[in-house]
């Protein structure tokens, strides 16, 4: 198996600085679609934990063990957001450093 023959289909230097696309979309969702996705659910999940700690505070709790699982959700869900943030901004950063 000899692979190496498929590299010369993805396209010339020139033609990507040139801004040239060899590479043919896939079909997919947009990474701006998915994004707005992933926002939306973390925003149900913050909604669904607001709505557990104010049962919390008035005594109106249910279930104890899902109020906190519902809480613990939401926290890891919100950290999990801000570090793709981050992995975000300093990809953009750094290609902002890139020199052409």
């Amino acid at each position: 198996m000899n692979n190496i023959n498929n590299i010369s289909s993805i396209g010339s230097t020139a033609d990507l600085l040139k801004g040239k696309s060899t590479v043919k979309p896939t079909g997919g969702v947009a990474f701006a679609e998915q994004l707005k996705s992933a926002l939306n659910e973390v925003n149900e999940i913050q909604e669904d934990k607001e709505v557990a700690v104010a049962d919390l505070a008035t005594g109106q709790v249910k279930d104890l063990h899902q109020a906190a699982i519902a809480i613990d959700k939401a926290e890891l869900n919100m950290k999990l957001m801000l570090e793709i943030r981050n992995k975000a901004l300093n990809a953009y950063k750094e290609l902002g450093r890139t020199q052409l």
